[in-house]
């Protein structure tokens, strides 16, 4: 039997654990504070609990606490890839992004993904588990922590299909917005999916200010098939409908995340078929000239390309950006750091 994870506990569910201690209620808003607002990387660091405490919560219970393994600076604009090991063995990427308005990190949501995107290296090889909320709170209050700096966004973007680890992903919402924790703006997070359309529902529920951005890559249901296989589960219709109701219900404009490949989807007819979709004069579309990746033939278009896409879509009055490219000196591309990491420990072996 697990231990329980208290790096995932409420400040409620640590009171029912104090109480089978035999602790006093108050002790459950200290431990949250030194998990969340502190963001300690040991029991040991909670030096207002008495030391008895401290060994039962070290020998009862599990603390979640990631160890870096490599990070990676661009020289060009100060982004940071980290890779970092879990407890048991596997790793994890996790990227700062610094801009004007203050530290974004894109955290992973699963070990390895079962989507399938033939652009993505974050899916070669599959997914190996969910991560635990704790898990992806970990990479925020670690990444905090060497910089020295607060990080004020959060984009579930990383390695993943965070709408495919539904349960952690949003008690990791609750947690990470806390008032009593890192007190993250919910308007600063944002969370991508692939178009999982019963979740896409269930998060429009949750009574939550954060961004969806949907990753849709294609302008057709055929296109959309040949390079991303959920696309065979949920038709394209289904997945605007549902953002539609997710638009409708929490008043949040949908983000469209759309990556440029070189002669597959930036030509001029996809551009004119993705304006012509339903709603896309009510999201935001964001073009991401696609990260080049050894394992498959995707190359990025070129900076004429990529600006004629844009300017068709902005002549049927879209709201449309083009997503600066950081980090393009390091690993920049979903799962390539944890890729060449395994590889590399695989032939040392």
């Amino acid at each position: 039997m697990s231990l329980p994870d208290i790096k995932s506990m409420t400040i409620e569910e640590l009171s029912e654990l104090m109480d089978s201690f035999g602790e006093k209620p108050f002790r459950a808003s200290q431990i949250f504070s030194w998990l969340h607002e502190k963001g300690v990387s040991s029991v040991s660091d909670m030096t207002n609990l008495s030391k008895a405490l401290r060994q039962r919560l070290e020998q009862e219970t599990e603390f979640v606490s990631l160890k870096k393994v490599t990070m990676q600076e661009s020289a060009l604009d100060g982004t940071r890839k980290y890779l970092f090991a879990l407890s048991d063995g596997n790793c994890i990427e996790s990227v700062l992004m610094r801009y004007h308005h203050g530290n974004s990190v894109c955290i992973s949501s699963q070990v390895g993904c079962n989507m399938g995107c033939s652009f993505c290296a974050s899916t070669i090889g599959g997914k190996k588990r969910d991560l635990l909320a704790s898990e992806m709170l970990d990479q925020i209050y670690r990444i905090s922590e060497d910089i020295g700096e607060r990080v004020s966004n959060v984009v579930v973007m990383g390695t993943g299909e965070p709408l495919d680890n539904y349960d952690n992903l949003i008690r990791f919402i609750r947690l990470i917005t806390d008032p009593s924790g890192k007190n993250i703006s919910q308007r600063n997070i944002t969370v991508s999916t692939c178009g999982l359309v019963p979740q896409i529902g269930r998060l429009a529920e949750e009574n939550l200010a954060i961004t969806l951005a949907l990753s849709l890559h294609a302008p057709t249901q055929e296109l959309r098939e040949s390079i991303m296989p959920i696309a065979r589960k949920y038709h394209l219709t289904d997945v605007l409908n549902a953002c539609d109701t997710y638009f409708r219900k929490t008043g949040r404009r949908v983000t469209i995340e759309y990556s440029l490949i070189h002669g597959i989807n930036d030509d001029a007819v996809s551009a004119e078929r993705l304006a012509s979709l339903p709603g896309m004069k009510k999201c935001h579309i964001n073009l991401i000239p696609v990260n080049p990746v050894r394992e498959n033939s995707c190359q990025s278009p070129s900076r004429k390309q990529v600006m004629a896409f844009k300017n068709i879509l902005e002549n049927y009055g879209i709201n449309v950006t083009i997503r600066r490219e950081m980090g393009r000196d390091i690993d920049g591309a979903c799962g390539q750091l944890r890729r060449r990491f395994a590889e590399d420990r695989s032939l040392s072996t």
